[in-house]
């Protein structure tokens, strides 16, 4: 059980799935981390690899779970980390949810900066590929 913080994003989900999920992006969306080991690619089930915070220390990481274009959950270190939803809402919009858990409720400021800075990230990306 946990909280769910989200902001809707007027872009199909299949883009906002992509561009959560790429690793080079994760630094210019997510204010706890400041770069990510390996720096490419795509969240899949059983990598590994380490993300550094603001405070300049390295945690390592697991993806624990993919549902394609759905969802993804992931481990710091030996600790569940935050569920990572997009929800499709239509065919030309979608919520982007972080799954807080309770323990850790108050971090759900944290991830409304991320959904917010992520929903722009996706919006310009669109718009970029010529498709908004």
């Amino acid at each position: 059980m946990g909280v769910d913080v989200s902001v809707t994003c007027p872009v199909p989900a299949v883009v906002a799935w992509e561009v959560s999920t790429d690793l080079a992006l994760w630094p210019e969306w997510g204010p706890s981390v400041t770069a990510v080991d390996p720096p490419a690619g795509s969240v899949h089930a059983g990598m590994t690899g380490r993300v550094r915070t603001p405070f300049g220390v390295w945690l390592p990481f697991t993806v624990d779970d993919v549902d394609p274009g759905v969802r993804w959950t992931w481990h710091i270190g030996p600790v569940p980390a935050t569920g990572h939803r997009v929800d499709r809402v239509d065919d030309d919009s979608c919520r982007l949810v972080i799954e807080v858990p309770l323990w850790a409720a108050a971090y759900g400021l944290v991830c409304h900066v991320a959904l917010t800075r992520l929903s722009a990230l996706v919006v310009a990306h669109h718009e970029g590929a010529g498709d908004g």
